[in-house]
């Protein structure tokens, strides 16, 4: 995908880093996922920005972001909106036109999955944008989503055709766009005719270690929605009668509980601490789902554990095929099968694990996101010795 130029030399000299100022963006701060730590990593790079968002839910603590200055749309005095707020998709175009990025802001660094990027700005505000994915319940994902609620359904129903015409607008509000994966920069250039830089997101490689001894089961960690397809992996190994954890919730749970033998176990939610004890001592990590990135199979190969994942998305792009895990190439407990039988005649070593995650590492996003504003602005964004570039974690 094509990369940002440098500026000519007779184009116009940006003003100095410390005489520019930098504004954040993130579509809504409702949990601490993947795409809260890349806004977070992007504010601990730029200490001191003020933060935009759509709705925040002050209980989430996001810890690179503590003391950071947040302003929040006009949806969010909405009573219980922290709950709400997909539900109430029809209104996010006008949450968000309430809004705007102060006047005097040089560089506004946003995050967004959704609607987010039109927030408006003045013209002279430059907006790169780390794209997780064109939002997925208007583009690809709609039926999906519109079983997860009445109001879904309704907004979704109702209002697509126009939101997808305001998500394609709002994409003019862009300068650049990073996408997060290959996979999500062709679905840019697909609904938004735009071209875009990939740089995966950071993944906290280092809080796992690969030499603990391994139990006899597979494991599987997702919101339990639909979209994941956790219930092939239900169906696949009710009939494997192999060991299988699953640790997540959401509103399948009780039907996947229900549908499990005794040999799949559900933990619910769990801390960081349990979920780290499980990827380091599987055997597998279990991936049926399409993600846009997926960061789950990126934490169980730091943990040196394989994968077993769909032919599909961002998978292709942090697996690899024979060498950190195998592939089943249709969303059928069938083809999940036949995966888990020829994983089991495989040699995975942890340390082919390791070294394939460390390329997701946080250290690579934030230099290859800093390269990236290097080459935008045509010079040094940030210098190897300022200490917004070191490693703050």
């Amino acid at each position: 995908m094509k990369t940002a130029t440098s500026k000519s030399p007779n184009s116009p000299c940006p003003p100095p880093m410390s005489a520019m100022k930098v504004a954040l963006a993130h579509h809504w701060i409702t949990s601490y996922r993947g795409g809260e730590k890349v806004i977070e990593q992007i504010a601990k790079l730029f200490p001191g920005s003020d933060l935009y968002t759509l709705v925040q839910n002050p209980n989430i603590d996001v810890p690179g972001l503590r003391g950071t200055t947040v302003h929040t749309s006009r949806l969010n005095r909405f009573p219980l909106v922290h709950r709400t707020y997909r539900h109430l998709l029809p209104l996010h175009p006008w949450a968000i036109a309430g809004m705007r990025v102060a006047d005097d802001v040089d560089l506004l660094l946003s995050s967004d999955a959704s609607l987010f990027k039109g927030i408006p700005k003045a013209a002279s505000t430059k907006h790169v944008c780390y794209c997780h994915s064109p939002p997925r319940y208007l583009w690809e994902l709609g039926s999906d989503y519109k079983r997860a609620s009445f109001a879904a359904r309704i907004a979704l129903d109702r209002f697509a055709g126009r939101l997808r015409e305001y998500d394609r607008n709002s994409a003019a509000n862009v300068d650049h766009f990073i996408a997060n994966s290959n996979f999500v920069a062709g679905r840019i250039k697909k609904y938004y005719d735009r071209e875009s830089t990939v740089i995966y997101p950071p993944v906290a490689t280092h809080d796992f270690v690969a030499n603990q001894t391994r139990g006899d089961f597979h494991l599987a960690i997702s919101e339990l929605v639909s979209y994941k397809r956790i219930d092939i992996a239900v169906d696949a190994y009710n009939k494997l009668g192999k060991r299988l954890i699953v640790i997540g919730d959401g509103p399948e749970r009780k039907a996947l509980q229900a549908a499990a033998k005794s040999n799949i176990e559900f933990l619910g939610r769990q801390p960081f601490s349990v979920l780290k004890e499980h990827f380091e001592t599987c055997q597998a990590f279990v991936f049926p789902g399409i993600e846009d990135f997926g960061i789950t199979p990126v934490e169980a190969q730091a943990a040196g554990a394989p994968v077993i994942a769909l032919r599909a998305g961002g998978a292709l792009e942090t697996v690899v095929e024979n060498e950190t895990g195998v592939f089943f190439d249709d969303q059928s407990a069938e083809s999940l099968i036949d995966a888990v039988e020829r994983f089991a005649s495989e040699a995975f070593t942890p340390e082919s694990c390791v070294r394939n995650a460390v390329r997701f590492s946080t250290d690579q996003f934030r230099d290859k996101y800093i390269a990236f504003l290097d080459d935008m602005q045509g010079r040094k964004v940030l210098t190897r010795d300022d200490p917004a570039r070191e490693d703050s974690e």
